[in-house]
């Protein structure tokens, strides 16, 4: 029979609660064993740390997209503040042109406009009366010579410039280059006293304070400028590692997850800090394709959570197989599902079973096709090893695409290990390096 009023209504509210969203503090939807797994919890390692560190510091928070990084940020901040800390949190997205190259200089202005913002916002003034912004200003108006740069200063619109006007940020980078030390001065002046601002209107000379910067690990290059995006990262966190800590500020950035693989170690040099990484949920076993009958369970009770009536529409076996389908990977999990909804004609259709689930998994793995040959021998090397398998640095942007577009997936039981995503293992496993097939 073609389907009823209440069946459509049915299915438009799990549609809908499966829409790819932050999820505050307190959230009655949020499954804790999505990113806490086993005895590993990412935001209270993460938080004991700024706990015990004097004076500032840096932590370090990575993992691939669909993961829940701004969820867990988020997280971060409410605990946090429950233990007497004042936390601002800031997306740099809303700051910085994330697709072309980053340098120190761009990136502490972001870094420094963003504090003066939240700062301005919780307490309705700034330090010294003035914006960073305007201090930021001045500073370019009275130590770069260059006139055309410093002539359109007055009025403009820095922090937007920053974000859409690819011109405006190179101007910004070329000026600032012999000026990197009184810039990360001027920067780190201004961030303290910022901190001396919020201890002063807290009343409390010894409150610690902390800014978590989002979105740092989006820093992604498109086409020919690629390569040139991905080494100005290294170069940021590597070459300028102290300038990216602040006296008295706590400062959790985070981090592209190819960083650990274009240079480990990054965290060492800003004060021995370790990237905290969150990773897809383990519905595979260690380092095999053999289904984790918990880490399925976990998925499950996601679903569950949003729309407790799942199963007038979906099988368990089919909701499982789209578990699997997902490698675990929450956003493509949710996603997987939406796309088997519209097709949804008949009640008799429902609840959908394994063989129907088909459709959406062929659309997904669609959209990652096609895969050139050598990319393709690349993933066979990674789904035999489970490792990343980077033999050169020039191979960098092609890794970084195998992440940032899920064709390798990345997890954790006990240590971490990768392997390719679940819809693309028939046809890796079937590519003949030899014919090149």
């Amino acid at each position: 029979m073609p389907l009823t009023a209440n069946t459509r209504e049915q299915l438009k509210t799990l549609y809908n609660a499966l829409a790819d969203r932050v999820l505050e503090p307190g959230d009655p939807v949020y499954v804790a064993q999505v990113n806490c797994q086993g005895s590993s919890d990412a935001v209270e390692e993460i938080a004991n740390e700024v706990e015990w560190q004097d004076g500032g510091g840096v932590c370090l928070f990575t993992g691939q997209r669909g993961t829940g990084k701004s969820t867990e940020l988020k997280r971060l901040k409410k605990r946090l503040e429950d233990g007497g800390a004042v936390v601002f949190y800031a997306d740099l997205s809303e700051f910085l042109l994330l697709t072309k190259e980053v340098e120190i200089s761009d990136f502490l202005v972001s870094v420094a406009g963003a504090m003066s913002e939240q700062v301005l916002a919780a307490y309705g003034a700034s330090p010294g009366n003035r914006s960073y912004w305007q201090r930021f200003t001045r500073f370019m108006e009275s130590r770069v010579a260059v006139g055309e740069f410093t002539a359109k200063l007055p009025g403009l619109d820095i922090k937007a410039a920053l974000k859409s006007d690819p011109d405006f940020k190179r101007r910004v980078q070329e000026a600032a280059r012999g000026h990197v030390a009184q810039l990360a001065r001027e920067a780190h002046d201004f961030l303290s006293e910022a901190v001396g601002f919020v201890r002063q209107r807290e009343a409390d000379p010894a409150r610690k304070v902390v800014l978590l910067i989002d979105s740092v690990e989006r820093i992604r290059g498109v086409g020919r400028e690629a390569m040139a995006v991905y080494e100005s990262v290294r170069n940021l966190f590597f070459g300028h590692a102290e300038l990216l800590r602040v006296p008295l500020l706590h400062l959790v950035y985070t981090i592209p997850p190819y960083l650990s693989v274009l240079g480990p170690g990054a965290g060492a040099l800003m004060g021995g800090a370790v990237p905290r990484r969150l990773v897809s949920t383990h519905i595979f076993r260690d380092r095999s394709r053999n289904t984790d009958p918990d880490g399925l369970g976990v998925l499950r009770t996601v679903v569950e959570r949003r729309y407790p009536g799942w199963r007038a529409l979906f099988e368990q076996t089919a909701l499982d197989q789209l578990a699997i389908s997902s490698g675990g990977d929450l956003r493509e999990f949710f996603r997987l599902i939406r796309l088997c909804l519209p097709a949804v004609r008949d009640d008799a259709q429902l609840p959908l079973a394994r063989t129907a689930v088909g459709q959406a998994e062929n659309a997904a793995r669609s959209e990652m096709l096609p895969i050139p040959g050598e990319h393709l021998a690349w993933l066979q090397r990674i789904a035999r090893t489970h490792d990343t398998c980077l033999e050169r640095d020039a191979d960098l942007p092609t890794l970084a695409h195998f992440l940032d577009n899920r064709l390798v997936l990345n997890y954790r039981n006990g240590s971490d290990w990768y392997d390719v995503h679940p819809l693309l293992r028939e046809l890796v496993d079937a590519h003949d390096v030899r014919s090149g097939a």
